[in-house]
């Protein structure tokens, strides 16, 4: 299975760092290309490769970590995703109020799908501070919690066995439809750094 994050600011950072953390090849992508990623991939090491986002975009697992207003022209060279799993890990906030999008009752999640036509969309990774986010999952004899809720219970499953890998504690809320609007930013779970003891 191949993994790529679309996004190198703080969220794409954090992860791209888990990944490299645990010897999980994963491509990283932003719209300035390849040649602005060199500090960071080598820092990171050989785990992470600098891609272009069209290459990263082909992966099997595509991570969006890019600002939610600019999703649609991130995804948009792919035309057909052929049920390949995209992971909405963006928030719709309004910036500098640092306040909650008015999406006039919609979901986050309901809007990316639209723009990833064909994909498995899954909500995860973006209740968590990017510097909660960026720490060691393991804190306290436990691993911290990342929420995930998709209409695809296939894609549950293989979204929660890489946050496994990643080190964290995965915990399934369901359907986006139902549970999906909890992780929304400015929602019950958003911003919860929650440690599960094992």
């Amino acid at each position: 299975m191949t993994y790529s994050i679309i996004g190198s600011g703080a969220i794409g950072s954090a992860l791209a760092g888990h990944f490299a953390s645990k010897g999980i090849e994963v491509s990283l992508a932003n719209n300035r290309g390849p040649g602005s990623l060199t500090d960071i991939v080598g820092k990171l090491g050989s785990k992470v490769k600098a891609a272009t986002v069209e290459e990263s975009l082909l992966a099997d697992v595509v991570i969006l970590a890019v600002p939610f207003p600019a999703v649609p022209d991130a995804v948009s060279s792919i035309s057909d995703w052929g049920g390949r799993i995209v992971i909405d890990a963006t928030n719709a906030v309004d910036l500098p109020a640092f306040t909650p999008t008015n999406l006039g009752g919609r979901l986050s999640s309901e809007i990316v799908a639209e723009a990833v036509s064909g994909a498995r969309v899954v909500k995860a990774f973006n209740t968590l501070a990017a510097a909660a986010l960026a720490s060691n999952p393991a804190e306290a004899s436990g691993r911290r919690v990342i929420f995930i809720s998709s209409d695809d219970a296939d894609a549950i499953v293989t979204v929660s066995a890489l946050c496994e890998r990643l080190g964290f504690y995965p915990i399934s809320l369901g359907r986006i439809s139902e549970c999906g609007r909890l992780q929304q930013f400015g929602a019950p779970f958003s911003t919860q750094n929650l440690i599960r003891i094992d």
